[in-house]
């Protein structure tokens, strides 16, 4: 695909995701002519909503609500060139307990499709079985999660491997939307589950 104007992008998250980490991907990839859809499981905090965790509030707190275009049970990886994982310490760990979020993920790499998963979301790769041999990144904290997991870890802005797109923070937003637009327009990366 070698226009981001012509892609189909999905946010996958639930309450508490890390606002900045949803906002700002949804709202630069918009700005670049993308479509984007933000999709969540039905049991969230308020119907049709999620709420986000505001770690840069002081002192943190909940913050924004974001309108959910799907949910997560109605979201089909075919109509999607990319999937985005925002992260937040709450929403990939309440997301990595849902076998239909860790599928889709799945059915995302076994498709060659972008996946992209930024701070504490790589836990979701993790999960989804796709580090281990692979180069990632990820907020420090979980760095044990990841390595254990047999991926190997790097520490920084954005790292990339067959269309697999992992970032640390935040302060790393402009790097991962970059990396997310080319990957976008490569095209297709082949199966890419873990050896």
């Amino acid at each position: 695909m070698p226009d981001i104007r012509q892609a189909h992008i999905l946010v996958l998250a639930t309450d508490g995701f890390e606002q900045s980490e949803l906002l700002v991907p949804v709202e630069q990839l918009r700005a670049k002519g993308a479509t984007v859809h933000v999709a969540a499981p039905e049991k969230t905090q308020r119907p049709g909503k999620i709420v986000a965790w505001d770690g840069e509030a002081s002192p943190p707190n909940w913050g924004q609500e974001v309108k959910v275009d799907k949910a997560l049970s109605a979201v089909k990886a075919d109509e999607y060139d990319a999937i985005v994982l925002p992260g937040g310490q709450i929403n990939p760990d309440v997301l990595r307990t849902q076998p239909q979020a860790i599928s889709l993920i799945q059915e995302f790499a076994r498709t060659g499709k972008v996946v992209a998963a930024i701070c504490h979301a790589p836990w979701l790769l993790v999960e989804a079985g796709l580090a281990k041999g692979r180069r990632m990144t990820s907020y420090a904290s979980i760095k044990t999660d990841v390595v254990n997991a047999g991926a190997t870890w790097l520490d920084e802005q954005v790292v990339t491997e067959k269309g697999i797109v992992t970032s640390r923070s935040p302060k790393d937003l402009d790097a991962f939307i970059a990396k997310i637009v080319e990957e976008i327009t490569e095209g297709g990366h082949g199966d890419r589950r873990a050896a």
